[in-house]
């Protein structure tokens, strides 16, 4: 049997978490919430429902992702399949099944939740998201051949494969990071259709107007820097 472990990168998640982690099906080893200076009762409720808790204190998605991968790494024992879903219970934890079985059964080394539009609840992702994605993924398409359709956050991926990817976003270009530099170091990969609903509370990216523009420029600022390499 394949050992899963989860990173849940968590800011100010507290009315969430707990659900998050509650639903993630019981085949995962250990549900890793990294606490990124959250002000609210993330920690406790993460803790309550049985998540490991680590603190990252510097601000941003990736430097919290590379703090749960770090402490991964300081393990004895290694996994097999690192799975990222976010803290805001968007994505349906349930689902991680469905992730994780291209990786099982079909050979592939990495696999994301697209969010297709048939599947998302009304007004589950913002414009800027959704104007975000499609432009990102048409230049991968364009500059690199890539068939991925979303920059979902629900994803799974061997951790051997991941290591080799040296991952270094600190902050909102993580997930394109991660997908370009599979491309480049020509991963199996694919994408599930995921279910995808209103997230609670306000997304500290999309939510705002800087949010939403710096996230902009640093997916643009990833893929215009692997185009020309």
């Amino acid at each position: 049997m394949a050992d899963i472990k989860v990173i849940i990168p968590a800011y100010n998640e507290g009315d969430s978490i707990g659900h998050v982690v509650s639903e993630i099906p019981k085949s995962v080893s250990e549900i890793i919430v990294v606490n990124n200076n959250s002000t609210d009762d993330t920690v406790t409720n993460a803790q309550k429902a049985g998540a490991t808790v680590l603190t990252e204190n510097k601000r941003g998605y990736g430097y919290a992702c590379l703090k749960g991968m770090d402490y991964i790494g300081k393990q004895s024992k290694q996994p097999d399949i690192i799975v990222f879903i976010d803290g805001d219970y968007s994505d349906y934890p349930e689902e991680l099944d469905k992730i994780v079985a291209p990786i099982l059964n079909q050979k592939m080394d990495f696999v994301i939740g697209a969010r297709k539009k048939e599947l998302r609840e009304a007004g589950s992702m913002t414009f800027p998201q959704i104007f975000g994605n499609e432009l990102a993924t048409f230049l991968m398409r364009i500059f690199f051949s890539a068939k991925f359709t979303d920059l979902g956050p629900f994803r799974a991926i061997r951790y051997e494969k991941l290591k080799e990817l040296q991952m270094e976003d600190k902050t909102y270009g993580w997930t394109v990071e991660m997908q370009l530099k599979a491309l480049r170091k020509k991963l199996a990969y694919t994408e599930v259709p995921v279910r995808y609903k209103k997230r609670i509370g306000v997304s500290k990216v999309s939510g705002t107007v800087k949010g939403a523009i710096f996230a902009g420029v640093k997916i643009l600022g990833w893929i215009f820097k692997y185009s020309i390499k």
